[in-house]
């Protein structure tokens, strides 16, 4: 009698393909030869009758039917790891892989601390994490999960909020030794100002003030502007180039050292929401919903635990 379900392995393959983004690198992961890796696609695709991957020389996309076989294939593969930890009756000793994508100002600043209890806590949970501010596509990419800053659109995907995170305006002690010390933001233009253009529209970002109780947004002109890392802001301020807007929790240490100055608190106050999101239909491992549920409890206790307390937890 032949099996049922005897071409899970090229199903696998299939998603290892996409998820390295191409036969080569599958092929490594696999420790097997790209013709190997090819042939294993074509049979999955004989059976299921349709195109999966459009393959050329020089990348792999994914068909409207390869979406969603993707989608579907993973949601298979993550019940039964859910499943397999269920009859073992391990409670606790949650197993499997979670892929997630993070901007740089979480990935080098939020993240690390939390990773680290997670780790702790689940020693056998795999995360394979992507620091960069490219918007990845969750489905197409194979990604499980992402955080992502804003107001999110109307994609289709689901998110949780982990924190309005505080914005301050910070300069370094010797900038304002030079050019002095603004005291309100009609100031602004009269000094060096760093802003940080927009990936997602090629526009400077405004920053963010509240006045008398009023949100205000100002665009700052500079003849520096930064792009692709909003982190490089950072830098440059602290090496005395000028002011910058950015949040509290990358710059409360240099803060606390005197490394750099709060500017403007009078006019402070305003946030921007980061949030875990992740696609609507896919059928979540128990590694990410693991995952979520901690750095949406542990967010707000980091974000609000002072600074020496918080070295001494780590």
């Amino acid at each position: 009698m032949s099996r049922r379900f005897d071409y899970l392995a090229d199903v696998e393959v299939f998603i290892t393909v996409v998820e390295k983004g191409s036969l080569s690198a599958g092929a490594v992961v696999l420790a097997t030869t790209p013709s190997v890796v090819s042939r294993a696609i074509s049979r999955l695709e004989a059976r299921v009758g349709v195109q999966l991957l459009r393959r050329t020389t020089r990348r792999l996309s994914l068909t409207e039917a390869g979406l969603l076989y993707l989608e579907q294939s993973r949601a298979a593969f993550s019940l039964i790891d859910d499943a397999e930890r269920a009859i073992r009756g391990q409670e606790g000793a949650l197993t499997g892989r979670v892929r997630l994508s993070v901007p740089t100002t979480y990935g080098h600043y939020r993240l690390p601390a939390l990773l680290c209890r997670f780790t702790r806590q689940y020693p056998q949970v795999r995360i394979e994490l992507s620091i960069s501010n490219r918007n990845v596509d969750l489905v197409a990419e194979g990604y499980d999960l992402a955080i992502r800053l804003g107001q999110l659109p109307d994609s289709g995907l689901i998110g949780r909020k982990l924190e309005d995170a505080r914005l301050c305006l910070v300069a370094a002690p010797d900038y304002l030794r030079r050019a002095g010390t603004p005291r309100s933001v009609d100031e602004l233009p009269a000094h060096a100002c760093l802003p940080f253009v927009m990936p997602s529209s090629g526009r400077i970002g405004p920053w963010l003030f509240c006045e008398q109780g009023i949100d205000r947004e100002w665009i700052p002109e500079a003849r520096v502007q930064v792009s692709d890392d909003v982190l490089g802001t950072v830098s440059l301020a602290e090496h005395g180039m000028g002011i910058c807007q950015t949040y509290d929790f990358i710059v409360r240490e240099r803060i606390q050292s005197g490394r750099l100055v709060p500017l403007l608190e009078q006019s402070g106050g305003r946030s921007r929401p980061f949030s875990v999101i992740f696609p609507p239909h896919r059928q979540l491992s128990a590694a990410s919903r693991a995952l979520i549920d901690f750095l949406t409890r542990e967010v707000a206790d980091q974000a609000h635990t002072p600074l020496n307390e918080r070295h001494a937890i780590e």
